[in-house]
């Protein structure tokens, strides 16, 4: 295999990697992807600095700034947002489903709001499966009234 040869699958396997880095962000192809371009690029021009012992060197050199730029890219791509809670005032008129029957007075009783499960009660009994919504909370508990 000639030289050109080999520079031409270097960049298309970077090229590859770096695609395949588009595709799903945050695997980190596109650091090797640079790399391998770069040095197909230079293996076109000049086929017998590639085949050198500088070869080696100049990817891991060419390796830092592309590492430093690719973690600033992400950082500025997924820029951390504030965790996601849910306060108990909030759910005062949300609906949601029983999943353990609620009794008057006991907080056995489990219901359903969106993706999280809330000890509840109740005035009256209100069996699993039944549709209710929020009246009043306190704390990490809730008081439902059955839906209508």
């Amino acid at each position: 295999m000639d030289q050109t040869t080999i520079s031409m699958m270097l960049m298309i396997i970077g090229a590859l990697l770096m695609i395949a880095e588009a595709f799903s962000p945050g695997i980190f192809m596109l650091i090797p992807g640079t790399i391998l371009v770069f040095l197909g690029i230079v293996g076109v021009f000049s086929p017998d600095f590639l085949f050198s012992w500088y070869s080696p060197i100049v990817g891991l050199l060419l390796a830092i700034p592309v590492t430093v730029m690719t973690l600033k890219i992400y950082q500025r791509l997924g820029e951390p947002e504030p965790p996601t809670t849910t306060v108990a005032e909030s759910l005062v008129g949300r609906e949601g489903v029983v999943t353990v029957d609620t009794v008057p007075g006991n907080l056995r009783g489990k219901v359903k709001i969106e993706n999280e499960i809330w000890s509840a009660t109740s005035e009256k009994p209100i069996p699993a499966g039944k549709k209710v919504v929020v009246i009043h909370s306190e704390g990490v508990h809730v008081r439902v009234e059955e839906s209508v």
